[in-house]
């Protein structure tokens, strides 16, 4: 017995990409959408008119208005009839467009080539869409900012190699994420000013057919590229072949990879967390854990951006290998794939970015079992104290020292083979020579004293570098998730 239903062909036209239906917000869906990318196309072939005309080229008034009056009424199916036509995506949204313009047919896209539309588009939309992630990273700095001062001095069990270590504090630990976010605002703020458009640059990156349109005033060509630029608000690359280098997206990839990475160790961490029932993430009222194991609280949404991060990790190196096979002054084999990654790439970081806020923004913290897991180990670390305290009360440094030896071994064999809580204040206060109560010991063991600067470490970094990097910062409203 077949396991699938028959099936009657359309399963093939309902297919939702889960980045878009699912993941992301529909603010970075409507960036990347073909109707976003038609509009932009249309202002960018206004611009350039607009520019022509200035500079003295035939292209009238009306023309540029009935342009204007048009650019927003983009009719996706007249352009996928013409596509399947011509095979030729950019001829398909020039005749569509006029279709509806038919004044001013003749002039559009006038000495220009596809990459005029698809290049200098492709990254304006992906630098507004890089400004809608610069707020979400600013959005999740502010919710790990407000968690780290509410937990600046709340001690606990620091971790190396995952084994216990010098105590830290809640709200130092969480300034290790912060600190990786401020390092890719840094990127992106120089990503953002640093990354130009393709500009005017004719068939292979010469402006041959704008030198034509001059009739060889290079000044003038010159002009155009300026005004072209000022209008769409990016400068130019000063070279290019027919495409500008795909080193411009490589760089973008960059830091997707970046955030993706820094909000995957976030993930990364709080599962942990979670594991040891210290901090978790939120959890919903009717929230369901297991569909087996109704006990079950697990970090879905944690586990959720790491997921995302492996898939944003994936995409930069076949970026890489794009821009490493590119021929000469174009080829063709960049089209599919740069759809598909850059488009990809900005859909998944913005979806990690929302989950971040959200899990940011609601972390539960169970300070007694932070505690109670500090104390389990504290005994062992304050060594230096005991041994003090031990030598105030007239005893021998070195012989205090091999009796601390020999006690926590002891102690650590108990914990390990009989599960036993740990006894070494117990075994410490039983001999004579420390001549300590285990009240005593006991009552030099608070957790704050052995924290160092964390705590000011905490107000110093939020008042200084992150009060900073928030400094324009303009809130986002909330954006729900899938839990």
């Amino acid at each position: 017995m077949p396991i699938l239903p028959p099936s009657d062909g359309s399963e093939l036209e309902s297919f939702e990409h889960p980045l878009a239906s699912r993941y992301a917000s529909k603010a970075m869906v409507r960036l990347l959408s073909p109707l976003y990318r038609m509009r932009v196309w249309r202002r960018l072939w206004i611009a350039l008119a607009e520019s022509e005309a200035e500079l003295g080229l035939p292209v009238s008034p009306a023309q540029i208005a009935e342009l204007k009056a048009t650019q927003d009424q983009v009719d996706l199916e007249a352009i996928a009839r013409h596509e399947a036509a011509l095979r030729h995506d950019v001829m398909a949204a020039i005749h569509a467009w006029g279709e509806q313009a038919p004044g001013a047919r003749p002039i559009i896209h006038l000495g220009a080539t596809s990459c005029f539309v698809t290049d200098n588009g492709d990254l304006l939309i992906a630098q507004e869409a890089l400004r809608l992630l610069r707020r979400r990273l600013q959005d999740v700095i502010a919710a790990l900012r407000d968690f780290a001062a509410a937990w600046q001095d709340l001690p606990c069990l620091g971790f190396t190699h995952f084994q216990p270590a010098q105590p830290t504090t809640v709200g130092k630990r969480a300034t290790l994420w912060i600190q990786d976010l401020l390092l890719d605002l840094e990127d992106l703020d120089h990503l953002l000013r640093t990354t130009p458009v393709r500009g005017i640059k004719g068939v292979t990156g010469t402006q041959a057919s704008f030198l034509e349109l001059f009739d060889g005033d290079g000044a003038k060509v010159v002009a155009l590229e300026e005004r072209f630029c000022e209008k769409v608000g990016s400068p130019a690359i000063p070279v290019s072949g027919q495409t500008a280098t795909r080193k411009l997206e490589d760089r973008i990839g960059q830091v997707l990879c970046g955030i993706a990475a820094s909000a995957s160790k976030f993930g990364c961490d709080l599962r942990l967390l979670q594991h040891l029932k210290e901090v978790e993430e939120p959890f919903e009222t009717k929230q369901i854990g297991s569909s087996a194991m109704p006990y079950k609280r697990n970090p879905m949404r944690s586990e959720r951006i790491v997921s995302l991060a492996r898939f944003v990790l994936g995409l930069v190196p076949s970026s890489y290998q794009t821009t490493a096979t590119q021929w000469l002054e174009r080829t063709l084999d960049d089209s599919a794939h740069r759809r598909l990654t850059l488009s990809q790439g900005l859909l998944a970081v913005d979806a990690i970015l929302v989950l971040y806020r959200n899990v940011a923004s609601a972390l539960v913290v169970h300070p007694r079992m932070i505690a109670a897991r500090l104390q389990s180990e504290l005994p062992f670390m304050a060594a230096e104290v005991l041994l003090m305290e031990g030598v105030k009360r007239g005893g021998d440094r070195q012989d205090l020292h091999e009796r601390f030896r020999v006690a926590s071994l002891e102690a650590g064999r108990r914990i390990k083979e009989e599960g036993q809580p740990n006894t070494l204040l117990r075994l410490l206060a039983e001999d004579p020579a420390w001549n300590l109560t285990e009240n005593e010991l006991a009552a030099l063991l608070d957790g704050g004293r052995f924290t160092g600067r964390a705590g000011d470490q905490v107000r110093a970094f939020l008042a200084g570098d992150v009060a900073t990097a928030l400094a324009d910062h303009k809130p986002l409203e909330a954006t729900s998730v899938r839990v």
